[in-house]
């Protein structure tokens, strides 16, 4: 699937024994949620956004915004190291798909309509994400 070596390598059944078939549908086949829908949409509480599929940190609850799209936006990741970059230009649209540097997972995309100082939006779909409440 990926051309990147990730730390982390699975294969497509032990993915499917760790995942329900939603998040396997997005983090390994690159699906997209519905709108709306996630549960952290409109998930407020202070805390870190992880990988849902392995687990690595990826984005802080003060990166978060509501940007209105449907879906759980950030301005900026927690440490650019943890996300990789991927040109997709799927659907006739050129677009930065983001994935996890560690498993290879579908996150979602970034857009440079963010607020600053960062001017980025990560869209990021809500099953992508696991989320760990600050203590």
């Amino acid at each position: 699937m990926s051309h990147h070596n990730f730390e982390i390598q699975k294969s497509k059944e032990e993915w499917e024994q760790q995942l329900t078939s939603e998040e396997y549908r997005v983090l390994r086949e690159k699906g997209t949620e519905k709108a709306y829908v996630g549960i952290y949409e409109t998930h407020w509480e202070k805390g870190t956004y992880l990988c849902k599929g392995c687990g690595h940190e990826l984005f802080t609850s003060e990166a978060k915004f509501d940007a209105g799209c449907g879906w759980p936006s950030f301005y900026e990741t927690m440490d650019k190291t943890h996300i990789e970059e991927i040109a997709d230009n799927s659907f006739g649209m050129k677009r930065l798909e983001v994935v996890c540097a560690y498993c290879g997972g579908h996150l979602g995309h970034v857009f440079e309509d963010g607020p600053q100082p960062t001017g980025l939006r990560y869209c990021i779909n809500s099953v992508s994400l696991g989320f760990k409440k600050k203590q």
